[in-house]
């Protein structure tokens, strides 16, 4: 049977309670600890078992294990964006090639954020802003759970976490004050090298 390679919990690139006081540190211990930690345990033993159905010829169970893959993977990478795109000096907006690009295909920063907005108001997951390869745009997208809502092909490059493990704590019910926190501590020099790094391959 190959070998199997096991993701891993990446770090926090900061301590926890580097984002006080708009992300407590508690939050930041649960949701990295247990959730994201979850959705890696979820995500290997998924893979473990469609592993053992490909070296036995059985498949019975490989219809949910691959659904697990999908939840459990979407889950840990989405996460894995989140904690890069904040920063305890972050905040402000944009500069640069994303800038301009976000005036481009929005009309305007304002355009865009208002958009973004809407977008994690209605989710009952995430809301991402995304390049699309196939139109050759930013797009913001809201999508359920990780992966309901995805659009084939295109590379998130901003993630907010609007589950309510990611703000309930520090926030109660009042999801909208938890996401105008979250742009104080969002770290656009990161956002902007992840949309580099997308943009470049196909333009």
């Amino acid at each position: 049977m190959p070998e199997q390679s096991n993701a891993e919990l990446p770090p926090l690139p900061y301590d926890y309670d580097a984002l006080e006081p708009h992300i407590s540190d508690q939050v930041l211990t649960w949701h990295h600890d247990t959730h994201h930690q979850g959705y890696v345990n979820g995500l290997n033993k998924a893979e473990e078992t469609l592993a053992e159905n490909r070296e036995n010829g059985e498949f019975g169970s490989s219809g949910s294990a691959i659904r697990n893959v999908t939840h459990n993977g979407c889950g840990h990478y989405l996460h894995t964006l989140f904690w890069e795109n904040m920063d305890p000096n972050g905040g402000g907006e944009p500069e640069g090639e994303l800038a301009d690009r976000i005036e481009e295909d929005f009309g305007s920063y304002e355009g865009w954020k208002g958009e973004f907005e809407a977008a994690a108001k209605n989710a009952s997951g995430w809301a991402l802003l995304v390049y699309d390869p196939v139109a050759k745009q930013l797009r913001n997208l809201v999508v359920d759970k990780h992966d309901q809502g995805a659009l084939w092909g295109s590379h998130p490059i901003l993630a907010l976490d609007v589950w309510e493990h990611s703000y309930y704590y520090d926030y109660g019910p009042d999801r909208g004050d938890f996401i105008d926190n979250f742009f104080e501590v969002v770290d656009w020099d990161e956002v902007a090298d992840q949309f580099e790094n997308v943009s470049s391959r196909v333009e």
